[in-house]
């Protein structure tokens, strides 16, 4: 097993954002296994929001992954998976995004599974990674909140509220799983699994253990 960390990219530049994904996936750790080490885009927007910020991201993204040699694997902290596929053209290490990561964990849980988004704007490039996966089918909906920030999605009481209802609706749906659509969502996974009783994926979460698979021995 290769001795370098599993490097967790948070694209936006949120040091609130940055804490919750480490703190989601320090109980992940393992006693013997890879270190995690969890760095944000200094340079990058507060919330990846617009298609422009997302291509932008990628770049920043694969700047980060082309000088961390070191890495034994990467995770690329945001939903819309911004230079997933570039980045793996460029490293032989794996490089795994949250939303695919967070979408094949859901299905691994349910039939049927929704997402919840931060706006409308996410849900059109989301989209496109959802045809790339050819999920569409097993997908009762993605819905999005108001325009949250991806710092209100882990601790505005009110978002809380608006993810909650929506959780609710993909529920009565048919979704037996919801996906988080933001990596900020973390801190809220277990309170929104407690109430609305179906499964409720982190995809930080998610696609850090898939990284621990293809790194251990």
């Amino acid at each position: 097993m290769s001795a370098g960390p599993i490097l967790v990219i948070n694209p936006n530049s949120s040091v609130a954002v940055t804490e919750a994904i480490s703190a989601a996936i320090e109980q992940l750790s393992l006693r013997q296994g890879p270190v995690f080490e969890t760095m944000r885009v200094e340079k990058g927007p507060s919330t990846i929001a617009t298609a422009e910020h997302a291509a932008k991201a990628g770049l920043d993204v694969a700047e980060v992954i082309r000088s961390r040699t070191d890495a034994s694997a990467f995770v690329i902290a945001c939903f819309s998976d911004p230079g997933l596929d570039l980045c793996r053209t460029l490293v032989p290490q794996p490089v795994i995004g949250i939303q695919e990561a967070g979408i094949l964990s859901a299905m691994a849980r349910a039939d049927l599974f929704g997402i919840v988004a931060l706006g409308p704007a996410s849900i059109a490039r989301h989209r496109l990674r959802i045809r790339q996966m050819g999920v569409e089918a097993r997908m009762v909906a993605e819905l999005p909140l108001d325009n949250a920030s991806a710092e209100d999605a882990g601790h505005s009481d009110d978002v809380y509220e608006q993810t909650l209802k929506i959780g609710f609706r993909l529920k009565e749906m048919g979704a037996g799983a919801m996906v988080l659509g933001c990596a900020g969502f973390s801190p809220r996974r277990a309170a929104l699994e407690k109430e609305l009783g179906i499964a409720v994926i982190d995809p930080v979460q998610a696609a850090v253990a898939m990284a621990l698979g293809a790194v251990m021995p």
